[in-house]
């Protein structure tokens, strides 16, 4: 398990282009075979991958989370951007389709992951946040999730929201999870910008062409940087970052939150005009 520790805004600002990536870039996902794992100090979240091709994986632990097993004292997010596959909990099976999400909560012991073809395996995204007590794990497919349509061609930032781990249709301890979909011409997330001081929120980018990238956007209003990231990859945003993006071509991103509150309107909302 890596373990990350984020810079304060103050420190931010000095820091170079290799700094930066070393304290709010994830780039190490989606190994064959294998469960690489993430941990950050921000808002303790665990961010982890399975890609099983020849064997069943289940959830390491690691003495960084000082636990029995992964789920004594947290809960997971999974969203699946591969090929079809399926998670067992406690005996129980669960198939996801591409872009399928599943809840996991807090006090599930037994956690595997498989693929339904080796050809064509499954990519496991995995988002864990601790969590005060246990809800009931809940499979949530794409067609079941929360649907909102934005944007315009006009403002190159169409794009399709869907919100599968939110309030309404999974009980969660603080983890919100979905992904957002941008149409062919438009390249923009997140613009105009926020920030949520009560959150904390990854982006995961993916379905990026291969040599394209995209200019992800942090920091405080008036000292913006950029991260170059490729798709796969995970910026971790901190409360008091903006966290937007532009691509070389279209893409979709997964968003998960994690703090104080889940609502979606709690945002501060900043104005294109004082970026710096």
């Amino acid at each position: 398990m890596e373990l990350r520790v984020s810079a304060d805004n103050i420190r931010y600002k000095r820091m170079t282009s290799d700094e930066l990536r070393e304290s709010y870039l994830v780039n190490d996902l989606y190994t064959a075979d294998e469960v690489p794992m993430t941990y950050s100090d921000i808002d303790r979240g665990v961010i982890a991958s399975a890609v099983p091709v020849t064997k069943v994986l289940t959830l390491p632990i690691h003495k960084e989370l000082a636990c029995d097993y992964f789920t004594q004292r947290r809960e997971v997010g999974v969203l699946n951007i591969g090929g079809a596959g399926k998670i067992t909990v406690n005996g129980t099976a669960y198939n996801l389709a591409f872009e399928d999400a599943l809840y996991i909560g807090r006090g599930n012991e037994e956690i595997t992951f498989e693929s339904s073809d080796a050809t064509k395996p499954a990519k496991f995204y995995i988002v864990s946040y601790p969590a005060h007590t246990s809800y009931p794990t809940k499979l949530v497919t794409k067609d079941m999730a929360n649907k909102i349509e934005m944007g315009s061609l006009e403002t190159a930032n169409k794009r399709v929201i869907y919100q599968p781990i939110r309030p309404g249709i999974v009980e969660s301890c603080q983890i919100v999870m979905g992904f957002t979909s941008l149409s062919e011409g438009s390249v923009w997330n997140t613009m105009p910008p926020h920030t949520h001081r009560r959150r904390s929120e990854y982006y995961m980018y993916y379905n990026l062409p291969e040599d394209n990238v995209v200019f992800h956007m942090m920091g405080e209003v008036d000292n913006i940087r950029p991260l170059i990231m490729k798709t796969g990859e995970v910026a971790l945003s901190p409360s008091w970052s903006i966290h937007s993006g532009a691509g070389t071509s279209a893409y979709t991103f997964c968003w998960s939150m994690g703090g104080e509150n889940q609502e979606f309107t709690d945002m501060d909302h900043l104005k294109i005009s004082d970026l710096k």
